[in-house]
């Protein structure tokens, strides 16, 4: 096969029950570590409620300090969980993990979360318009600090320069299903390393009446089969333009320590395309796939079962083909997407003005 016709893309490992359950793993570090060390570019943490268990974004920041090259990309909700908290807990992830870090956008039914916190339960097209809003409010107060309004004046004793902090003045419009709220601003966290965080939401949640293309920079795309998958991913990038990334979603079951793939697969499903076979077999799939996607986020049915056969035979090969991109020591997020580093909009704004 000619490396030449390949577009190098990314992978991404879901680590949910990692460290916390008596699971594959010892520790939490111990999996996402090994993670890192198979050269994996980004780790995903799933924010299923499960009694006992450490949130996904605490789950993240915890991975941040021990890991040097992987991006650390947990799921938020943005329907029960307040906007500005979840925008100063992301950005003082990002700060942890070096710039690191990412944000998957959730927004699902669920009567049990909208009973614990003690608010109206949010369905259908409420779920995009509270996502939405979620989304705008967090890049509102990742943009209120400029890059440099940290200025640690000792002479004046300054710490910040005031006039480089600014109000987020956010509403949620008149057609808003849910509770209507405001947050004034400014945030209570510098300005994140990467200016803003990517924000990746899954396709189905992208679109008119829901979360705009232009708020996210990549999307989720999964389909029934893993040979329906290539076909979504084109649409999906036909649908929402050039701008966003895909990252394809699948299930992966490998042969294993003597048992077959098949036998391993029955009960397994997370709901995404799910390959079941050789570890060469899925070589040929994702370098396939990476011809579509810009990366592939794996779900495996054991992670220290596949994890092991990723790392020894998957990733080697599809490096040696040249379908992945080189994993970046003390890298950021933003750069494995392609994503330049934005202006803060306040700070085009008083520039304009000027301030």
């Amino acid at each position: 096969m000619s490396t030449s016709s390949i577009k190098p893309g990314f992978l991404a490992i879901e680590l949910d029950g990692a460290g916390w359950d008596g699971g594959d793993f010892a520790s939490l570090s111990e999996a996402v570590l090994a993670a890192e060390s198979a050269g994996f570019h980004a780790a995903t943490f799933t924010d299923a409620p499960v009694p006992g268990r450490a949130n996904a974004l605490q789950r993240a920041a915890f991975a941040g300090p021990v890991t040097r090259s992987i991006a650390l990309v947990p799921e938020v909700d943005t329907v029960y969980t307040e906007p500005f908290h979840v925008s100063t807990q992301l950005a003082s992830l990002d700060y942890v993990s070096g710039g690191r870090a990412g944000w998957i956008v959730t927004a699902a039914e669920s009567p049990e979360a909208a009973a614990a916190v003690g608010r109206s339960f949010a369905a259908g097209a409420a779920l995009g318009q509270e996502a939405a809003a979620s989304i705008e409010v967090s890049r509102r107060l990742w943009d209120s600090w400029e890059d440099d309004a940290v200025i640690r004046d000792v002479v004046t004793g300054r710490y910040i320069d005031v006039d480089k902090l600014h109000y987020a003045d956010f509403e949620t419009p008149a057609d808003f299903a849910g509770p209507a709220y405001s947050v004034k601003g400014p945030s209570i966290i510098p300005r994140p390393l990467q200016g803003q965080l990517p924000v990746i939401a899954g396709a189905s949640l992208v679109g008119p009446g829901q979360v705009p293309a232009d708020a996210v920079d990549a999307v989720l795309a999964t389909a029934p089969t893993p040979e329906l998958l290539a076909a979504e991913v084109r649409d999906v990038r036909e649908r929402l333009g050039e701008s966003v990334a895909v990252i394809a979603e699948l299930d992966v079951v490998l042969d294993s320590r003597g048992q077959a793939a098949a036998e391993r697969a029955v009960g397994f499903g997370g709901g995404h395309a799910r390959y079941a076979g050789s570890a060469a077999g899925l070589v040929d799939f994702l370098a396939e796939l990476l011809r579509e996607a810009d990366g592939v986020r794996l779900h495996p049915a054991s992670l220290a079962l596949e994890l092991d056969e990723l790392s020894r035979l998957v990733l080697p090969e599809l490096r040696r083909r040249g379908a992945l991109r080189p994993p970046v020591q003390d890298g950021i997020f933003r750069d494995l997407l392609g994503l330049t580093r934005p202006t803060s909009r306040y700070a085009s704004a008083a520039a304009g003005a000027g301030k």
